[in-house]
């Protein structure tokens, strides 16, 4: 076969490079991943293996031999879509590979959040154990877990909570009919509905022009003050000012954060002063397995479209939920 060069800006695990090289490709790790470096790195390139690199449209463009880019991953707003559509290049990405891995840490935060294992675990350490009859938890069974997006991660999240931990689940995605919710998973088609009755809100909605800061000081108003919101999805869904706020006052009980708007946060970030908050590194995704399966996927789809395949998992367009209610009004 014709040999043809793949960038990689941020390496991946071993063995999604080394599908490529059994195949004849060329591997180019990148240099770096500021917009000038990939645009100096790809010039040559046939294809990107792309992982949290935003790759704007000046990047594509300094690619003229560029034919796909296999998302190491499944959100592709780091890529400017729309131009690589007009310029003919092919998106692939990895949408069955981080489900599972997503979806358990989506639960560690509905057990930790709720049993205070965070801030028992600090108080120990310093010799307060009497903090074991100041700080109560909550039994999790009959508690009300709200999915916001019930795609594959929302669906499991959705399914391990009601049968592992016997949670009563309400659901919102008006892309799905009542009749094709998973089991045990309750339709909600009111917005606000879902704020105010959840115990705790897990958040599975993809990040587009419409969602962007779609969660804010009115929904955290309407939650339960007992209530928790996770977030494993995207950190630019909430206003974060107001999540600060709301966490500070009492609005709401916690927070457990995988993602953030800006990565990483700033180093005096004022979420970082709170206890009732967890905050993890974007790192959902990142255990050993899945990086495999992210890695070899990615691969695999670089490999289908320059051998002439039709890609498995092809990115056709990317959508958001519909409209959601106007800031301020119900």
């Amino acid at each position: 076969m014709t040999e043809y060069k793949v960038l990689i800006p941020q390496d991946v695990a071993e063995e999604g490079k080394a599908y490529l090289r059994d195949r004849g490709y060329e591997i180019k790790m990148g240099r770096g991943i500021s917009a000038e470096e990939m645009k100096a790195d790809v010039v040559d390139c046939d294809a990107i293996l792309a992982r949290t690199a935003p790759f704007p449209a000046e990047v594509l463009e300094a690619g003229s031999k560029l034919r796909v880019i296999g998302r190491h991953g499944v959100g592709v707003d780091n890529i400017d879509v729309k131009r690589a559509t007009e310029l003919g290049i092919a998106i692939t990405y990895t949408p069955n590979a981080n489900c599972n891995t997503v979806a358990e840490l989506a639960i560690g935060f509905i057990i930790a959040l709720g049993r205070n294992i965070v801030r028992c675990n600090q108080a120990v350490r310093a010799g307060d154990f009497e903090i074991r009859n100041r700080l109560k938890g909550m039994d999790l069974k009959g508690k009300t877990l709200g999915v916001m997006g019930l795609g594959k991660i929302g669906r499991l999240v959705a399914q391990k909570a009601h049968h592992g931990l016997a949670m009563d689940i309400i659901g919102y995605d008006p892309f799905l009919k009542a009749e094709d919710y998973p089991e045990g998973v309750v339709k909600v088609d009111d917005w606000d509905e879902m704020f105010k009755t959840s115990d705790f809100i897990s958040l599975h909605i993809p990040s587009t022009e419409e969602t962007k800061h779609s969660i804010g000081k009115r929904e955290f108003e309407m939650m339960k003050p007992s209530a928790y919101l996770i977030n494993t999805a995207r950190g630019e869904l909430l206003v974060e000012e107001e999540l600060v706020s709301a966490l500070q006052n009492g609005d709401i009980a916690g927070a457990g954060l995988d993602v953030f708007e800006q990565e990483p946060p700033t180093q005096d970030h004022p979420l970082f002063a709170l206890d009732n908050v967890i905050l993890t590194p974007h790192n959902a995704a990142l255990t050993t397995e899945c990086m495999v399966r992210m890695a070899v996927t990615a691969a695999q789809g670089i490999h289908e479209v320059l051998s002439g395949q039709e890609p498995t998992y092809p990115v056709k367009g990317v959508t958001g939920l519909p409209l959601l209610p106007e800031r301020g009004k119900t």
